[in-house]
């Protein structure tokens, strides 16, 4: 089960990348034309996803001891959505063996800073900071 959960998060990960790089050379991030930021789709969307990255956190702060690693995980899962929530579950499921139990993945608390998440956190806001800044981007 351990491999398997592997090869979903890495296949997560790997299209989002994908899917996001794709996205971003063909629009900027800020550049989302109106009629569809304002469509109730569009809204209903966002607040799908923004509760689903909530309820994740919720786990995350259950397994992380540290709050310096939780606040540094809810800047990267707010900022990079599933892509850093593919990377917090991978780094889970890479600290079991892989005859492991899944209970070990889901339960085990983690100690310390949470360098991974200090990492996406830096990231996410980064590239927030560089979409809102570039070029074609409504100020």
């Amino acid at each position: 089960m351990i491999i398997l959960l592997r090869l979903l998060f890495t296949a997560v990960f790997l299209s989002m990348i994908w899917v996001t790089s794709w996205a971003s050379h063909l629009c900027p991030l800020f550049a989302v034309p109106r009629a569809v930021s304002t469509h109730p789709w569009f809204i209903a969307t966002m607040f799908d996803a923004y509760w689903g990255f909530t309820t994740f956190f919720v786990w995350v702060c259950f397994k992380q001891l540290s709050w310096t690693a939780r606040l540094a995980w809810f800047l990267a899962i707010m900022s990079l959505g599933n892509i850093a929530m593919s990377l917090y579950c991978l780094s889970e499921l890479y600290m079991v063996k892989t005859d492991g139990k899944v209970l070990e993945v889901l339960t085990a608390k983690r100690g310390g800073p949470g360098v991974l998440g200090i990492a996406l956190a830096l990231a996410g806001v980064a590239v927030t900071v560089a979409a809102a800044l570039a070029p074609g981007t409504p100020r």
